[in-house]
């Protein structure tokens, strides 16, 4: 999944506070967004800097996704999210 203005479809730049610090983001999906100074603005999880690329490698290696979210519950991250990244890499 690589950011691009196709794959923002036009999203406006969201700025909040998250732990104290502004976080600013464009929506790519509910949990994925695109982060401006965070991972060179390649896809991440929301609020984290785990790059949606890795969780995708390892869905294509065989991993499930209950096994990816134990793997990175320190990331706080749900199916829900790993899911929502699969369907939007098709």
């Amino acid at each position: 999944m690589k950011p691009s203005k196709s794959k923002t479809n036009g999203a406006k730049l969201v700025r909040e506070i998250h732990a104290r610090d502004m976080y600013e983001y464009y929506p790519l999906g509910k949990y994925i967004v695109s982060a401006p100074g965070v991972c060179g603005g390649r896809p991440t999880f929301k609020y984290t800097r785990l790059e949606v690329s890795v969780i995708l490698a390892l869905i294509a290696s065989g991993e499930t996704v209950e096994q990816v979210v134990r793997a990175y519950s320190r990331s706080h991250i749900s199916s829900a999210a790993v899911k929502e990244a699969i369907r939007l890499d098709d």
